[in-house]
């Protein structure tokens, strides 16, 4: 535990200056969870390790897993077209498939997290951002995308596919203790939650994602078979322009559902994968160095941190 004192330092010292108002911060190896601890409170609510947090758009790796073993299971590839599952979108030339919603490369036009007219509607909207696979700006409704083909393919909502390997990740809305402070003022929160949005829905606790990356990091297929994480690991997003809010000077490029950053200029060690999401959490897998990690947090909008700093800190800490 010792060899983590500087990322829980980092937690500590972010939290104790107000700018996120809680932390569970964790750190795993192939065996399990090394160390995990929880800072502050949200309105007089102490934070504890196995508090469950929106964890935003780390429900897109969720998503993708769940894709990832349908494809192991022979009911979808990584080519099959969106119009399988939603036909409205047969008429475009241009088809859309899965791997291009898994790596923001599909084009959709992009709704607020909430929209007013809901995910379906939203996702069938006409029109293009930009044509199929030509570059990459960040999407969430093209997992609304990914969870229509796997309900089509599997019978089941993508949260059951989640709960089938990490039931800790899909909680329901009354799991959630602490409020995020200024959401109401970019997110209809209660219209959001309902929608049980597949790239940002998710509720969990820094424990289950810990669990998912040992199990990642073993590799003995208890997620998904080694062969298929190498293939979700491989780059989509190579020698196509990178939009914002995700230029190419980020050192990074999307795999099937990953954030792969493989030349992030602040990272000490490039050979990673995983995903941030809106309040501030994090999910990051470090093959090499033999470690995962998670904060959870919530502080809307971003809280304005350099997450390098953490992930540099767990990394040395190995």
């Amino acid at each position: 535990m010792t060899g983590y004192t500087a990322a829980l330092d980092w937690a500590r010292r972010h939290v104790s200056a107000g700018r996120i108002p809680t932390a569970v911060l964790g750190v795993a190896d192939a065996s399990g969870v090394q160390v995990l601890d929880a800072f502050g409170a949200t309105d007089g609510r102490v934070a504890r390790v196995d508090d469950a947090y929106r964890l935003f758009s780390i429900t897109k790796v969720l998503t993708g897993l769940a894709a990832a073993r349908a494809v192991e299971r022979g009911l979808l590839t990584p080519q099959t077209p969106l119009a399988a599952a939603v036909p409205e979108v047969a008429a475009r030339e241009d088809a859309v498939r899965l791997s291009h919603l898994m790596s923001h490369t599909s084009g959709l036009i992009e709704p607020p997290l909430d929209p007013a007219e809901g995910l379906a509607a939203a996702l069938r909207r006409p029109g293009r951002d930009f044509a199929v696979g030509t570059a990459s700006r960040y999407s969430s409704i093209a997992f609304e995308g990914a969870a229509e083909l796997i309900r089509h393919a599997t019978g089941r909502s993508w949260e059951d596919e989640v709960r089938a390997f990490a039931p800790g990740l899909v909680l329901e809305e009354d799991a959630y203790p602490h409020a995020i402070p200024g959401v109401e003022a970019s997110l209809d929160l209660p219209r959001f939650a309902a929608s049980r949005h597949p790239g940002a829905g998710a509720i969990g606790t820094a424990g289950a994602l810990l669990e998912l990356g040992s199990a990642l990091l073993r590799g003995g297929g208890e997620v998904v078979r080694p062969a298929t994480l190498a293939m979700m690991r491989r780059p989509l997003t190579t020698g196509i322009p990178r939009l914002e809010p995700y230029p190419a000077e980020r050192g990074q490029d999307w795999g099937f559902s990953w954030n792969l950053r493989t030349r992030a200029p602040g990272l000490i060690d490039r050979d990673v994968y995983g995903h941030a999401g809106w309040s501030g959490t994090e999910f990051w897998v470090h093959p090499s160095a033999g470690v995962a990690w998670v904060l959870l947090t919530n502080r809307a909008n971003g809280h304005g941190l350099d997450a390098d700093e953490l992930d540099n800190a767990v990394v040395s800490g190995v």
